[in-house]
């Protein structure tokens, strides 16, 4: 592919990347990421334009507020690095097309995900939905589309499923533990809570890996999620209960990016087996 094309892809990536930055702030405080000129989150003043510029302001800045010299988050130059990265990896295998555009769109979508779940614990619907949607048309004709909406069909069925049957054995265990402590007082009286194994963002997560990947690469990168999220949960084990809420997202998004990066690779490995 030509050089050209990839510093194109590169520069859209970045300018997307600072956007994404926007809605990665707003969409959980609930304020508009149309309206409203963008400001310093510290001493809330406006940013002149040249102060916008994706990855080059930060780093003239010297990675400060350009008036009250408070320390600029790392999550701006990170995601428009990795946004960029994004748009890079998707052109260099699809070239500049509207389905490779729609693929990165939808990659860009978990990035932003991601990151909120990391910070906020929250995964928004709406970005949910926008990502499936991208994931979906970005096979680039009719066929490719209702192939992509039947796996993403499927894999939230299956998920959910899932779900369901972790969740029903997870709460079924406590309620088997809550009877040994019965009494005469208590044993009309069940404080069993449902625990969930899964939140419904993760579902609607697992429905855009099946429209991006298919079903044998979606698969494998649901396996991989779990061995990236393994090391982490081992380190919080012994932890608070909250420290030990994981966000699960992250892992997702970037097992999907991996295996959809190396899928020849993974193909051979999974035909190996």
């Amino acid at each position: 592919m030509e050089t050209y094309n990839l510093v194109l892809a590169g520069l859209f990536g970045l300018l997307f990347g600072s956007f994404l930055n926007v809605v990665i702030i707003r969409i959980p405080k609930g304020e508009s990421i149309v309206f409203g000129a963008s400001h310093c989150i510290h001493c809330n003043t406006p940013l002149k334009p040249w102060h916008n510029i994706p990855l080059f302001s930060w780093i003239f800045l010297g990675g400060k507020c350009a008036f009250c010299k408070a320390k600029i988050d790392w999550q701006y130059p990170l995601v428009e690095l990795l946004t960029m990265s994004i748009f890079i990896a998707v052109a260099l295998k699809y070239g500049l097309s509207f389905n490779a555009l729609f693929i990165a769109l939808s990659f860009s979508m978990l990035l932003a995900l991601s990151f909120i779940d990391l910070k906020y614990k929250m995964v928004p619907d709406s970005l949910n939905l926008l990502a499936i949607v991208f994931a979906v048309l970005g096979a680039g004709n009719l066929l490719g589309i209702m192939q992509n909406f039947e796996n993403a069909l499927l894999f939230t069925g299956g998920f959910t499923l899932l779900r369901f049957a972790l969740s029903y054995y997870m709460t079924s265990s406590v309620y088997r533990a809550g009877l040994k402590t019965k009494t005469s007082w208590n044993k009309h009286y069940d404080r069993t809570p449902f625990l969930e194994a899964m939140g419904e963002g993760d579902i609607m997560v697992a429905a855009t890996m099946g429209a991006l990947l298919g079903i044998p690469l979606g698969l494998f990168a649901i396996f991989l999620s779990a061995l990236l999220a393994l090391p982490v949960m081992l380190i919080v084990l012994n932890r608070s209960k909250e420290e030990q809420r994981i966000p699960y997202v992250p892992f997702l998004a970037l097992a999907t990016f991996l295996v959809f990066v190396f899928d020849s690779e993974v193909l051979h490995f999974i035909e190996g087996l």
